[in-house]
């Protein structure tokens, strides 16, 4: 089940991270870029009429390239060309003119520019995004002296001739040209639409000068809404961290561009750049003042709490339990000595965080912080907590309806708050808690409901939310659903577009990992390639250690290597019951019991599979109460009871039709057509030639099950039976054909030292 407690990272990027005025001690002044921005707007408002949709494009464009860093000529061009050619034309006509002429055309241009804004008709008013922006560069264009309009003009004709100049060869003479004034012109990339792709493919970065306030501000704001919605449209992790530390050189005491390189480090689990990025952000919080002045002295313990909270937070992300207690107990004395109710409630949730990923009962603690956090109406931590009391809910074994009662209360204040998020998340869960009771169907059904969810969350810079750990949840569960019908074609589908939408160096991309591996294991072993599962296991158990080592003790049985396997089960029980991971256990059971059959122990196997009988359906597991049955019926078949055999395996066929995977409809049809073979023996004719049409019409819809899934050592079971049951009848090409398909099969799967299963 997925973890719901990531959200729970106090954000002050999020919060009150401002970048505050003259940070960086730069004014906004014209530059090339603005110019040729400033043609774009020109061009707008005086060009022929633009269609809807292109004007539509080019006004949803106008505010990043106002605020975000300057960009080169050929980026600039190409982002408004994919807008509307018409107007990129006209906009590199218009520069061609003042680049290519002399400087009293230049003059001209910002001697024309007023009028726009000043006509009557004009749609650049003065006091929207458009006037004001083109006001201020009146402003400082008409503030500059004669010299510095001079090497103004010179940097306009340099920016627009290294559009056409060979890359590399730009950048020296302007820079040169720019140290007496401060004229910003940055190549950064990080444009609109092809900010990833610049950075990704270039050789080396350039040394760039230092940005302006809008342009810090813009770009860290993006970066981190992207970091936190859709990680896989943020700039990769070393060419973000290189735009950061050109930052940090002009600005070393730039509090916000530490938090975001902590937020950068989180994603590739660099532990010591994380650490460093954050008691950095702090210690530059601290001395900035900026908390001092507006709280005095409250303002330098609020960031100290803070900042052992969030180093606590940060421990836990990479299970050093020991070091995120010391950092929790420190934050918890400073909050209570500073009465700061707020974060005694964040320092408590993650308290019951840490002691459930310890293994320790966490429910006590988890229903105070959910009381207090109503006391003091913070709705977020309270739908957390009861998020977590519910997950807690489910591996205790109560009841469904109780879960999703209270899911349902916290889906209510979700709505009431508008917490989108929270919403995913408790879709999320909802799909994972069906799917372990069983409820394939149900588990769908919120999958579904998840995807085609229209989010609350306000879309800034092209951004959908679909990229947070509750879709890559959901599209894990409908991956692992549609293999389990045989629809593999569907899977490929589903992981072709979780790899896209979580890379592998995004947080979320182990989920999918280990969601493909793990199906591409279960495909090998049922078609009998144990060669080709193997190698899955050592994979598999780098993701999840105990699913690993369930893995490979399915391996070693299947390969007759029963000692092997029977240790490890034994070793892996032990561990799930002090975890108290009942599925596991449940399943090691499974697995053990049929051990026992290779030795002909069904008498043995009885008792063990009657624990996990009971264990299941305390726990309400329904999926696992349903394989257990199957188990218990084929036990009791060998042991020479056919009709209580058939008389378990009707309690569960109904689940396993209803919710199973085609691989257990298989197993159970066939297990029933050879109950009822065994109990035709014993009958009159009349009873008998019934009794086995039953089992043909049952081992037919089992060798379809089967075949959907290219079950070939089954499909052989089947086969031979239905060549005997058929000469049994009397019908001779109905036999023929079965036994033909049997010889070819079997010659096919002829292949030493592998197990033939009994079930």
């Amino acid at each position: 089940m997925a973890s719901v407690h990531e959200s729970l990272y106090f954000n002050p990027m999020m919060t009150n991270g401002v970048v505050h005025a003259n940070v960086f001690g730069i004014k906004d002044w014209v530059t090339p870029y603005k110019i040729s921005v400033l043609a774009l707007l020109y061009e707008m408002t005086t060009s022929k009429p633009i269609a809807l949709q292109e004007r539509r494009r080019l006004n949803k464009l106008i505010l990043p390239l106002q605020q975000g860093p300057d960009l080169t000529l050929d980026q600039f061009l190409k982002t408004v060309e994919e807008c509307c050619p018409q107007t990129a034309y006209a906009v590199k006509l218009r520069l061609h003119e003042m680049a290519d002429g002399e400087l009293k055309d230049m003059e001209y241009f910002f001697a024309t520019l007023p009028t726009p804004f000043s006509a009557i008709d004009s749609e650049a008013y003065k006091t929207s995004v458009v006037g004001l922006f083109m006001r201020h560069m009146l402003l400082a264009y008409n503030k500059l002296s004669f010299s510095q309009v001079y090497k103004l003009y010179k940097a306009l004709q340099q920016y627009y001739h290294s559009h056409y100049s060979q890359p590399g060869d730009v950048q020296v003479g302007l820079a040169a040209d720019d140290s007496d004034m401060d004229l910003t012109s940055t190549e950064d990339n990080v444009g609109e639409r092809m900010e990833k792709e610049e950075l990704d493919t270039r050789p080396e970065v350039v040394d760039r000068g230092p940005l302006s306030q809008k342009q810090a501000e813009y770009f860290l704001a993006r970066q981190a809404y992207l970091l936190k919605n859709d990680e896989n449209k943020a700039l990769k992790p070393s060419a973000l961290q290189d735009e950061l530390n050109n930052m940090l050189k002009f600005n070393p005491d730039f509090a916000e561009a530490h938090y975001l390189s902590y937020l950068n480090s989180m994603r590739v689990q660099d532990i010591f750049i994380s650490t460093h990025s954050l008691l950095h952000y702090f210690d530059r919080l601290i001395l900035s003042g900026s908390e001092g002045k507006s709280n005095g002295d409250e303002g330098y313990g609020r960031s100290l709490r803070y900042a052992a909270l969030n180093l606590a937070a940060l421990h836990c992300r990479f299970g050093h339990y020991q070091q995120a207690d010391l950092a929790l107990q420190e934050a918890i004395r400073i909050a209570q000595e500073s009465n700061d109710h707020v974060c005694l409630q964040h320092c408590l949730s993650w308290l019951y965080t840490l002691e459930q990923m310890k293994g320790s009962d966490s429910s006590v603690l988890t229903e105070d912080s959910v009381k207090m956090a109503a006391h003091f109406c913070l709705p977020y931590l309270v739908s957390l907590g009861i998020q977590s009391l519910v997950q807690q809910g489910a591996v205790q074994g109560k009841t469904a309806h109780e879960l999703m009662d209270a899911l349902k209360d916290t889906d209510i204040l979700h709505w009431k708050h508008s917490l989108s998020e929270l919403i995913d998340i408790s879709l999320a869960q909802t799909t994972s808690i069906w799917r372990m009771y069983g409820k394939s169907t149900m588990a769908q059904q919120q999958a579904q409901l998840l995807l085609n969810m229209n989010s609350l969350e306000q879309v800034n810079f092209g951004v959908q939310q679909n990229n947070t750990e509750a879709f890559a949840v959901a599209l894990c569960h409908l991956a692992e659903l549609h293999a389990e019908q045989g629809l593999y074609g569907a899977v490929s589908e589903v992981l072709k577009h979780l790899k896209e939408q979580f890379p592998p160096h995004t947080q979320h991309a182990k989920l999918w990992m280990l969601c493909d591996l793990k199906i591409q294991f279960d495909r090998a072993m049922n078609d009998g390639k144990y060669h080709l599962a193997e190698p899955h296991v050592t994979a598999i158990a780098a993701l999840n250690k105990t699913e690993g080592l369930y893995r490979k003790a399915q391996v070693l049985k299947a390969l007759n290597r029963t000692t092997e396997a029977y240790s490890i089960l034994q070793r892996l029980q032990l561990y799930c019951e002090k975890t108290k991971y009942t599925e596991m256990i449940i399943r090691v059971m499974l697995v053990t019991a049929e051990l026992h059959w290779e030795s002909s122990g069904f008498a043995t196997a009885l008792p063990l599979l009657l624990q996990a009988l009971a264990l299941a359906r305390q726990h309400h597991l329904q999926a696992l109460a349903s394989e257990t049955i199957l188990h218990l019926a084929f036990t009791q078949l060998m042991l020479g009871v056919p009709e209580q055999a058939l008389g378990v395996l009707h309690e569960a066929m109904e689940p396993i039709l209803a919710h199973g995977a085609v691989m257990d409809k298989g197993r159970a049809l066939l297990l029933a057509a050879r109950c009822q073979m065994a109990m035709a023996g014993t009958r009159s004719n009349g009873q008998r030639h019934a009794a086995l049409g039953l089992a043909v019409q049952s081992l037919g819809e089992a060798a379809a099950y089967f075949s959907m899934l290219d079950c070939k050592e089954r499909l052989r079971d089947v086969h031979y039976l239905q060549a005997r049951l058929h000469h049994t009848l009397g019908q001779t090409p109905q036999r023929n054909k079965c036994a033909m398909l049997f010889r070819l099969l079997d010659q096919e799967l002829q292949a030493p030292g592998a197990a033939v299963p009994l079930l």
